[in-house]
């Protein structure tokens, strides 16, 4: 294997929960018009960068039932190689190696996650020179929640997902559950029994009274498995979906309890005792990387 780009310490690629979701209407380029809250969490998947040749970008992780040239890690890198390749040079290369452990289709944002990742981390290996809000409009091109990951600071959210505004929500401690199923997100948007007409909201309107998932019916309906789950989790706290699913949350007073919901788990799903957090942790490896960098720099100078 190639040596690493840059320090060799992984690059987080953090979970995030919708802690409402209300969607208010339908848009003519296809996306929905939303309002949601995003906030992070502990769980995440890790992503670490090799050399390689010029404008080789290669996946060293095998994801089931996703192609190389589908993945939105690859596709993430091809992105931003265009904007620093040229006629007269060409991109740099690189490997990708990505550990998961968020769970595909599950509403947790791991797809998104992981191309904010690669674009934050390649932007400053390669030394691409984007702004914060210049690779957000990048990621978009990749997903309606790329870019909230990319900022790396919980928000509130309008318009497809891409209108952030950063808002500190209490960091709590969370039980998520996966039911053994995934849930197609295309699915849900498309479904006509989904309700687009509901009330705009604020964020002390939220704050104050809460809010819903508006895919939730919906999912409901069509997958039993979250179904069950979100009954089950009910059981000791308000529970909820996130995304279109299928995970489903709950917020417990303290780890203690929530290791104890944990600990009935049914044996078919998976489950996580993990706490919210406001701000992501790629936001302290990018400073890894620039301090080390920095470093490295000061030392060539002597």
């Amino acid at each position: 294997m190639n040596p690493p780009l840059g320090h060799p310490a992984p690059w987080p690629a953090p979970g995030k929960l919708n802690l409402f979701l209300h969607v208010v209407g339908r848009r003519a380029d296809g996306y929905h018009d939303l309002q949601t809250a995003f906030q992070f969490i502990e769980l995440a998947d890790s992503l670490r960068f090799y050399q390689r040749p010029p404008d080789v970008i290669e996946r060293l992780s095998e994801v089931p039932g996703v192609a190389p040239a589908d993945d939105l890690v690859v596709r993430a890198a091809a992105l931003l190689a265009a904007h620093v390749r040229t006629a007269a040079s060409p991109a740099p290369g690189v490997a990708i190696a990505l550990e998961k452990r968020l769970p595909v289709g599950g509403g947790v944002g791991g797809g998104s996650s992981d191309a904010a990742t690669v674009l934050v981390a390649l932007n400053e290996l390669w030394r691409t020179g984007l702004s914060p809000q210049a690779l957000a409009t990048l990621g978009f091109q990749l997903g309606a929640d790329v870019p909230v990951f990319v900022l790396g600071r919980a928000a509130w959210a309008e318009g497809a997902g891409e209108r952030l505004e950063p808002v500190d929500f209490p960091e709590r401690t969370y039980v998520v559950v996966r039911p053994d199923v995934a849930v197609a997100t295309a699915e849900i948007f498309k479904a006509p029994e989904l309700t687009r007409d509901s009330p705009i909201t604020t964020i002390a309107g939220f704050l104050q009274a809460g809010g819903r998932n508006d895919c939730e019916p919906v999912v409901r309906r069509r997958y039993p498995q979250v179904a069950a789950a979100l009954d089950w989790l009910g059981r000791f706290a308000p529970a909820q979906l996130t995304g279109t699913g299928s995970c489903v949350f709950a917020a417990l007073p303290d780890a203690s309890s929530a290791q104890a919901v944990l600990a009935q788990l049914p044996r078919a799903w998976q489950g996580w005792v993990t706490a919210g957090h406001n701000r992501s942790p790629l936001i302290e490896r990018l400073r890894l990387e620039r301090a080390t960098g920095s470093q490295r720099s000061a030392g060539t100078a002597r």
